[in-house]
């Protein structure tokens, strides 16, 4: 199918951008309203859809749960409860997140021009492929979250909704759900489509550092190649392999500058998922093993793998861009210098020092990013459980 192209690597005589591995992430942000029109009326039309994303996922949402509580504390059963407290501390921290990415989409683009850069600085067609591979994966990668994250606002809207329920109580002051089962499916299709303005919302701020950083690396593959070719064709003389080695150097600096681009926007968005996974993968475990029937923990399920998939599968990328670091350190040394004039080895030196420094994310500037943190803040969860059974707490809610 046309519309699933882009999973499969194109053939070397198509000219693939390295911008090319967000296109799905792109067309993501263009339905949601952040990509507008550069100018014309349309622009101010999308620009009332930008806003409306925003109204019901940011700001309606949150405060729609928080009245709820208020209103009909006394009508929740303990899984109902449950389910809505989960997504709304997940709200919360989503509201966040999209409203910084929102804020510094203009980032992205300026890294783009970077790996522009990049691209035009392949050498062969080997490198060629790495990055037509590189576009398939990431386009694949985003296409799974998307699957994932739709099919548990999907499962969670039906298993609730034929259960005579709304999916997530979502205070509504036009609408009373008990009033019959029109007015119930009114309110449950009502939060279905806010809830997937969240939804979808959330899934860009969660997919965009896993994007990139999975560009980053493919770069960092092809020039740990042009490192290990260096001073290897007898037919080039000196001055031409210090022009190859600088080229390197050049390389990896573009790198790092694509990596500084980017890492405002990483450290903020991935630091308030820190901070929420523990408490909501807590209470979403709880749910599923004391109070929800089959259905109900499909969606609870599908729930706790949209909360790992959050920072999971980028932590543990960027524990293979730092390996990445080492493994080109290790190239740099391995390669044919030996019998290099003077000034190739000064600048191979001043190279492997640059490169000896690893390439590493912190989040909120205070914890680094890596796959030990992320299961060091996820603990948190086991620790919640470990409560409500000391303390019978489940029983107790009964």
């Amino acid at each position: 199918m046309v519309l699933f192209e882009l999973i499969n690597p194109a053939p070397l005589t198509q000219n693939v951008k390295s911008r090319e591995a967000n296109i799905y992430l792109y067309r993501a942000m263009w339905l949601i309203g952040w990509i507008p029109p550069k100018a014309g009326l349309l622009r101010y039309v999308y620009l009332f859809w930008t806003c409306v994303p925003f109204a019901f996922g940011v700001f309606y949402l949150p405060v729609g749960f928080i009245i709820s509580y208020v209103k009909e504390f006394r009508n929740f059963t303990p899984g109902e409860f449950l389910t809505s407290l989960q997504v709304c501390i997940n709200v919360y921290g989503a509201s966040v997140k999209s409203t910084i990415t929102y804020a510094f989409l203009w980032r992205l683009r300026k890294t783009e021009q970077l790996l522009d850069t990049l691209d035009r600085r392949l050498q062969t067609d080997s490198d060629r492929q790495k990055i037509h591979d590189m576009v398939a994966r990431s386009n694949y990668a985003f296409l799974i979250y998307s699957f994932i994250y739709c099919g548990y606002a999907g499962s969670t809207f039906l298993s609730y909704t034929l259960g005579g329920h709304p999916p997530w109580s979502v205070y509504n002051p036009f609408v009373d759900w008990r009033d019959g089962l029109g007015s119930l499916w009114i309110q449950a299709i009502f939060e279905y489509i806010t809830m997937s303005f969240a939804v979808l919302q959330d899934q860009l701020s969660d997919t965009y550092p896993l994007m990139f950083i999975t560009i980053f690396r493919a770069h960092m593959d092809v020039l740990k190649e042009h490192v290990r070719s260096l001073r290897m064709d007898p037919d080039k003389s000196e001055q031409q392999n210090y022009e190859d080695l600088v080229n390197c150097v050049i390389d990896h600096k573009i790198i790092l500058r694509c990596c500084d681009m980017v890492r405002p926007m990483i450290s903020r968005t991935i630091f308030v998922q820190f901070a929420l996974i523990g408490s909501v993968l807590g209470l979403t475990l709880i749910n599923v093993f004391f109070f929800s029937n089959f259905w109900k923990g499909v969606a609870s399920f599908l729930f706790v793998i949209t909360i790992l998939l959050q920072t999971f599968p980028f932590c543990y990328t960027c524990n293979l861009l730092i390996d990445d670091g080492d493994d080109l350190a290790n190239t740099i040394f391995q390669s044919n210098w030996v019998d290099a004039e003077p000034r190739y080895k000064a600048t191979l030196i001043h190279f492997l020092h640059n490169v000896q420094q690893p390439i590493i994310f912190i989040a909120g500037g205070i914890v680094p990013i890596s796959m030990s943190s992320n299961i060091s803040v996820a603990k948190f969860a086991f620790s919640i459980i470990t409560i409500v059974r000391q303390m019978n707490l489940a029983e107790k809610f009964q």
